[in-house]
């Protein structure tokens, strides 16, 4: 059964940080028939009315937080949007409750701040956009920061430097959860140069 995959959306969220991993586990196929979806992706927001992201692109979105399917995965983007955002306690409270029965919880950029205020990098390791690593150290005091990786794997937990490392990130899930044959495949498909060496690296090199 494909995997739903939750991507939270909100207003000036970076176009790239939600729209990289959408295209990752939505084009991604069973490599040995090539059509069978492997994630049911969708996004999420607090309303149903359009979001206006980055530059103004304006996204509608396909759920709203109380009505959409439970998550397996969920990802939280970054973008400036998160300095009001990561202070919108609907949107923090969801996080949080629903970190107790996703399998997988990712963030992008300085989606990072989001899970910092959820509590769910408490004693962790994590990294975020190249300018906000002070920024998430006053935000999370106890959490190991690794600004030199592209991302990094807690187990459930896993967040992405700037932009579009979500898309490696997201590769990397996909190669975690059914193997790097498979992510080869969906960055194939994606045309879209991959380095191998972080399909297998939970702490993987910028």
């Amino acid at each position: 059964m494909a995997r739903n995959v939750a991507i939270m959306i909100f207003d000036d969220v970076e176009v790239l940080d939600f729209a990289g991993p959408f295209e990752v586990f939505a084009v991604s196929r069973d490599k040995d028939d090539g059509t069978t979806q492997l994630f049911n992706v969708y996004t999420i927001a607090e309303k149903s009315a359009p979001v206006i992201a980055r530059n103004g692109l304006s996204v509608n979105p396909n759920y709203t937080l109380e009505d959409c399917p439970k998550p397996d995965i969920y990802v939280i983007p970054g973008g400036r949007g998160t300095r009001s955002a990561m202070h919108n306690d609907t949107l923090i409270k969801w996080i949080k409750a629903q970190s107790k029965t996703a399998e997988q919880v990712l963030s992008v950029c300085t989606g990072a701040f989001m899970l910092a205020k959820a509590g769910l990098l408490d004693g962790l390791a994590a990294t975020t956009y190249h300018t906000e690593f002070d920024h998430l150290r006053s935000m999370a005091p106890t959490t190991t920061l690794h600004p030199d990786k592209r991302f990094v794997d807690n187990g459930q937990v896993v967040t992405s430097a700037g932009i579009s490392a979500g898309i490696d990130m997201s590769l990397y899930v996909v190669s975690k959860l059914h193997g790097k044959a498979q992510a080869l495949y969906t960055a194939q498909r994606m045309e879209y140069d991959v380095k191998e060496d972080l399909l297998a690296a939970g702490l993987a090199d910028g």
